[in-house]
């Protein structure tokens, strides 16, 4: 197939009016000026940047990774590419240790289908964490890190990621398995402040969960783990780019600070995504969203409703990012941490088709994964 007439954003150029082929599933070539083919789907007016990546999702439109079915996943996966989505982690929630080693599982289990988007493996988001700092996490499931525990889970096949609280007892001894196993160790629900994220970083640490959240901001006498991601040129940091988790301000400062190379944007969403303000559960406990944002009945943030082509603009708009640095903060970023990136991350033949037809506010009007059209907004 080939699509003609549209501006590519490559790694390190764009074409203006280019076009490109994909065959099976794969990028089998890129044109600086269309091709003649009466069978070429017309890209005119539209940018075509690479699909991105969300590395931290528990759920959207009705379902959750915790409810540990695949028709959960399913549902994620034919959902997603709505914003852009190509790719995931399926993310679980402190909870039962059995009820986490289900939900691997059936990640584990999961018959990936034609024009959805992939899931990559997952994203193990506590039990590990800091009571102090947990958020919207179950308090009664937060446990001490276990490596025995951990093991477990890593027989699974499926985790490329893991959020911890570096400073408890035990991880660094769990940090380092997880780094012997090529899995992702991010500090998040965490009281650890700038000296142990440093030091944290030999045992494994690479990445901080949803920067500023559930973590110690900058001081003028303790700069924390905020602090960290500034000063430490080795730390990727998710961020929830909704203008909730992190306030406009906030999000520009982190912008001029760390800049496009070491964010990584996640959306960090519920089940309530996609759907009607309202009731909602998340790890057992009441959600209420209104005015696009979820909150526990204390008021506690309790992940987001926030779309990833919505993440992207608000750093065009807040942060002054241009699509290009978008795409290293949602697509390059993540395909590089997880390693994925021979395969996604970028527009480049021999990659697999993954691609997103937007207008310069971000709107996605045509989204393909691996060369099938998984998403089309509008039948012009």
């Amino acid at each position: 197939m080939i699509i003609n007439h549209v501006r590519i954003f490559l790694e390190k150029q764009t074409i203006e009016n280019g076009s490109l082929e994909f065959q099976d599933g794969q990028i089998v070539g890129i044109h600086e000026e269309p091709i003649q083919d009466q069978g070429a789907i017309d890209g005119s007016g539209f940018n075509m940047i690479p699909g991105f990546i969300d590395t931290h999702i528990h759920g959207a439109n009705g379902v959750d990774v915790m409810d540990g079915t695949s028709e959960a996943l399913t549902t994620m996966a034919q959902t997603l590419p709505q914003e852009g989505t190509t790719s995931f982690l399926p993310t679980t929630l402190t909870s039962e240790p059995s009820q986490i080693e289900q939900a691997l599982k059936t990640i584990a289990n999961y018959e990936q289908q034609k024009g959805e988007a992939e899931v990559l493996g997952a994203h193990v988001e506590g039990p590990f964490i800091n009571e102090k700092k947990k958020g919207a996490q179950p308090a009664e499931h937060i446990r001490l890190p276990d490596r025995s525990l951990t093991q477990e889970w890593l027989e699974t096949g499926v985790v490329k990621a893991m959020t911890l609280a570096p400073e408890l007892d035990g991880a660094n001894d769990v940090m380092r398995l997880l780094n012997d196993h090529a899995v992702v160790v991010s500090a998040g629900h965490t009281d650890a402040d700038y000296q142990s994220i440093r030091l944290a970083r030999t045992h494994g640490l690479t990445q901080l969960t949803h920067l500023c959240n559930a973590m110690n901001g900058i001081h003028h006498r303790e700069v924390g783990a905020v602090g960290a991601a500034g000063l430490l040129d080795d730390l990727q940091s998710e961020l929830i780019a909704d203008g909730i988790h992190v306030v406009d301000p906030m999000l520009k400062l982190i912008y001029d600070m760390l800049g496009p190379e070491k964010i990584t944007l996640i959306t960090d969403s519920i089940r309530a995504k996609g759907l009607e303000p309202g009731t909602y559960t998340l790890g057992g406990q009441e959600v209420t969203v209104t005015n696009g944002q979820a909150t526990l009945s204390d008021g506690t943030l309790a992940g987001s409703v926030l779309m990833m082509n919505e993440a992207g603009k608000r750093m065009m708009d807040v942060g002054g990012a241009s699509i290009h640095d978008v795409i290293r903060m949602a697509s390059v970023n993540p395909a590089k941490q997880y390693g994925v990136w021979n395969e996604k991350g970028s527009i480049a033949v021999g990659k697999d088709a993954d691609f997103v037809l937007v207008d310069d506010e971000l709107t996605v009007y045509a989204t393909y994964c691996k060369g099938v059209k998984a998403y089309e907004r509008d039948s012009n």
